[in-house]
C-alpha cells in the first residue's frame, strides 16, 4: 500500500476521533509518523469529544489498575509483618502464661470494689466477660492452674440475641471452656438497642460470656497480682 493511500486513511482514522495508538494498530504506522502528519490538524468536536472519553476511560483502567496493585501490596507487605511478629513469640512459660491471665482480668474483669452505706463489702466475686473465644478460654485454664479453682465451682452465664439457639450456644462454649453442662446457667436473652429487637447486623454467633467464681480470697488474689504489676510499671517509669 502507498504512502499516500496510508495517509488518506490515517487521516479519515484520524478525523474520526480515533487515537495514534488505535491507527498504529489498524494500519502499521508508527506513532512517531502519525505525529509528523497530525500535529497541527485541526479535529472537529465529535473526534475531540472521542478523544476525550479515551483517555477519560484510559485514567480511569489505570487508577483502578494501580488501585489493585497496592491492594496487593500492602497485603503482601501485612502477611509478612504478621509472620515476622509471629516469629518473634517464642514459646511461652507458665509465667508468661500467668501474666497473660492478669492482664486480661486486668482488662475485662470485674474489679470495682462494692460498697454499700459508705463501708465496702469485702464479699466480691471473680467475673470475667468477653466474647472472644480464645480470651475465654485462656482465663478458664488460668484460674484453674495457676488460681487452683476447681471446675465444680465455675459458672458460666450466656448472653445471647433473641435468633440464637441456647443449646448451641451451650454446646459451643463447653467445647471452648471444657466444662459441663453443669457449669451452665440458663441463657439470657438480650435485645440489640441499636436494632431495636432486629437480628444485629454485626451479631455475636454465640453471644456473650461470663466466668464467675464466688470466691473472695481468689478476687482479692487477683487484684493483688494486678496491683503488684501495676508497681512494677511505675518503678520501671522512675528508672527511665
Amino acid at each position: 500500500m502507498s504512502r499516500g493511500v496510508l495517509y488518506k486513511q490515517a487521516l479519515g482514522l484520524r478525523l474520526s476521533g480515533k487515537s495514534y495508538n488505535e491507527i498504529n494498530f489498524l494500519l502499521g504506522i508508527s506513532k512517531s509518523t502519525l505525529s509528523d502528519w497530525f500535529s497541527g490538524l485541526q479535529l472537529p468536536d465529535s473526534a475531540k469529544d472521542r478523544l476525550k472519553k479515551r483517555v477519560a476511560k484510559g485514567t480511569l483502567r489505570g487508577l483502578i489498575r494501580r488501585n489493585k496493585l497496592q491492594t496487593l501490596w500492602a497485603q503482601n507487605r501485612a502477611e509478612t509483618t504478621k509472620k515476622s511478629a509471629i516469629e518473634e513469640i517464642k514459646k511461652l512459660t507458665d509465667k508468661d502464661l500467668k501474666l497473660i491471665g492478669i492482664a486480661l482480668y486486668w482488662a475485662e474483669g470485674y474489679k470495682r470494689l462494692k460498697i454499700k452505706n459508705g463501708k465496702t463489702i469485702t464479699n466480691h466475686p471473680i467475673s470475667f466477660t468477653n466474647s472472644d473465644p480464645e480470651m475465654v478460654k485462656i482465663f478458664v485454664s488460668f484460674i484453674k492452674k495457676f488460681i487452683g479453682i476447681p471446675k465444680e465451682k465455675i459458672s458460666v452465664n450466656l448472653r445471647i440475641f433473641k435468633h440464637i439457639e441456647g443449646e448451641v450456644a451451650i454446646k459451643y462454649w463447653r467445647e471452648i471452656t471444657g466444662l459441663e453442662s453443669s457449669n451452665f446457667n440458663r441463657p439470657c436473652y438480650i435485645i440489640s438497642k441499636s436494632s431495636q429487637g432486629k437480628r444485629p447486623f454485626n451479631r455475636l454467633p454465640y453471644g456473650t460470656v461470663q466466668i464467675r467464681v464466688n470466691d473472695t480470697p481468689s478476687f482479692y488474689k487477683l487484684i493483688g497480682w494486678i496491683e503488684g504489676i501495676k508497681s512494677n510499671l511505675a518503678q520501671i517509669d522512675k528508672e527511665r
